[in-house]
């Protein structure tokens, strides 16, 4: 009963110096981030790039741990990568390790290096001279995967074009099916929900070393998506009370729309999250940070939805 009449309620025009402050403390942690990211000498990117966007080779190896590793240190590994002399391939000089990525997951039960282009030799070099740190390991537990620089960089620029391409789309969807103005804002909800999810992954890349791959750009397609999903029926509905209150201001018709599509957005927001929790805790770490980016893009999509859109309408909307 509190909630619904909170809900009946709701002025967020009323609050919305308080609600832009919000975001834009995030928005502004969001472009630190990335600036960091960018200055960098170890990044020189708005975000840690992974795998399938610089190219080379990622090795991922499982100890056998019956009643649990013995302890295992990066450092010791990064160490033995470091005075390890590879064969030559093809007469080439073999690359050097100094640097490469090391990361212990799952309590030091698994082992994932991410190295520079290696061939089938070198990488099993590699495996050899852990072993004897690493001790036993499983044997269904070793994944080798080699991306070339060429197809990483394609792969950015697919991603990229991707995101241009869907952005431009949903302008001239919303365009046609609305006005230039209902398109303006949600491109710049858009523009809100990707920062600060690209954001927020920036600081991970430079506290925690989290790289961003190709699951990313997808999960920000779908949060792209999303957020527009969200954002059109607030409009939507907006259009309806124009009709219903006539009398009244925009920024009254607008906490109107809000105030009776709140509910939907809260339920719909809730349930989708219900299985993105569920990859989170049991995907395993492929799709760990995945479906944290669209979780993550969910809840910002519907922050935005609710508070953004609507409380810039009266002020981009002609009187």
């Amino acid at each position: 009963m509190f909630l619904r009449h909170a809900i009946v309620s709701l002025r967020v025009n009323q609050r919305r110096r308080q609600l832009w402050a919000i975001s834009l403390v995030a928005l502004l942690l969001s472009v630190i981030g990335i600036a960091l990211c960018w200055t960098s000498p170890s990044i020189g990117a708005p975000l840690r790039p992974g795998l399938d966007f610089t190219g080379g080779t990622q090795i991922q190896i499982e100890r056998r741990c019956a009643d649990g590793c013995g302890a295992l240190r990066g450092s010791e590994v990064e160490a033995r990568l470091a005075s390890l002399a590879l064969p030559p391939d093809n007469d080439q000089l073999p690359p050097n390790l100094r640097g490469a990525g090391v990361q212990l997951l799952d309590g030091g039960r698994q082992l994932l290096l991410r190295l520079p282009s290696l061939s089938p030799e070198q990488g099993q070099a590699v495996i050899d001279a852990l072993t004897p740190v690493l001790g036993e390991t499983v044997p269904g537990g070793l994944s080798v995967e080699t991306i070339g620089p060429t197809l990483g960089s394609r792969l950015l620029r697919a991603s990229l074009i991707s995101l241009l391409v869907s952005f431009l789309g949903i302008a001239l969807y919303i365009s046609v099916r609305y006005d230039r103005v209902f398109a303006l804002l949600a491109l710049l909800c858009l523009a809100h929900d990707v920062l600060i999810t690209c954001g927020l992954f920036a600081w991970l890349g430079l506290l925690a070393g989290v790289e961003v791959n190709s699951l990313f750009a997808v999960a920000l397609l779908t949060i792209a998506g999303y957020s527009v999903n969200d954002t059109v029926v607030i409009f939507d509905r907006i259009r309806e009370k124009r009709t219903q209150l006539q009398g009244s201001s925009l920024a009254d018709q607008a906490d109107a729309a809000v105030a009776a599509t709140l509910t939907r957005s809260l339920y719909t927001s809730f349930t989708t999250l219900l299985p993105l929790l569920a990859l989170v805790l049991f995907g395993g770490s492929t799709l760990f940070w995945f479906a944290v980016a669209l979780s993550i893009g969910v809840v910002v999509g519907a922050w935005s939805s609710v508070a953004i859109a609507p409380t810039l309408l009266p002020l981009f909307s002609r009187p």
